[in-house]
This record gives structure tokens, sequence and C-alpha cells, in this order.
């Protein structure tokens, strides 16, 4: 039975990322499997360039998995949520901190630290407003936001 041409598009959208990581991670010396844990369609790139991050870094790829900026994202500690911001700014929630990064040359710009580590998952942005919010067992959570200032430094 011929599997039906919608369902082989579906199937290679999804398999792309892991092609593309793996070309990528040839460059590095990085070895082993090594998965990304966000992968996000970068803005006004008609979804032919992405961020991929992994372990605790990021680069920017195009849908062929060549190299597009040479900028790396290196963080502090892996996040287990990053974002890009309408600033043109990454931002990565990490268990004992949360960074802000530039897009275009991976400086960090923001840090703050958390009280106690904690898993954090961004939510949205809207305006100068981002939110996340905090992953706990037994269902529950909290909402959290920051306003990004002129100079995008945080305030609670």
């Amino acid at each position: 039975m011929p599997i039906p041409r919608q369902r082989i598009k579906i199937a290679l959208r999804l398999w792309m990322p892991v092609l593309m990581l793996r070309i990528v991670v040839a460059h590095t010396l990085i070895q082993g499997s090594i998965r990304p844990h966000a992968i996000i369609i970068l803005p006004n790139s008609a979804g032919t360039e992405v961020l991929v991050c992994y372990e605790d870094e990021g680069v920017y790829i195009d849908t062929y998995g060549r190299i597009t900026k040479d900028t790396v994202l290196q963080w502090g500690e892996m996040p287990a949520s990053v974002a890009y911001l309408q600033s043109n700014q990454v931002m990565g929630w990490g268990e004992k901190a949360i960074e802000l990064r530039s897009a275009n040359t991976g400086n960090l710009e923001g840090v703050f630290m958390h009280k106690k580590a904690q898993k954090l998952k961004f939510l949205c942005e809207r305006n100068d407003k981002v939110f996340f919010a905090s992953v706990q067992s037994g269902g529950s959570s909290q909402i959290y936001f920051m306003t990004l200032g002129q100079n995008s430094l945080f305030n609670w």
C-alpha cells in the first residue's frame, strides 16, 4: 500500500531537524548522540533559518544544515526552555538562572539568578513582557512575567 504524499512531507519535516543537527555536530568536537532541546524558527526568514539549541550551545543553520552565522550561543547552563524575542535577543531559562543574550553576537546582556533551583518554561511574549511558568511535579505550577526595559534589562 503506497504512503500518502502528505504523510511523507510531514515525516520529512519532523525528521529534517535531526538531519540538520547531525550536519552541524559534524563541525564540532562533540561525539555521540545529541538531541536538540530547542529548535526555533527565526522571524523574517520565511522558515529557512533556525536556531538549534543542544546541550549548553545554540547555532544558527538553514534548512540544508549549513551554518548561517558565526555566532554560537554559549549558555552558562543547559536551558530548559529557549525563546527568540522581538527585541532580537534570545532568552534561556536554566535551573539556576535566566539568561538574556544578543541574537547577533551571542553576548550575555542580562542574567537573573533564581533563589532556588527550578525548571522554568517559556510561555509567550507580549509587547515588552515575557511570560513563563514553573514546572513542578504533581501538576502545580506558577506563572511569572518579566518586563524588558528599553535597554532590555530585567524588571520584575
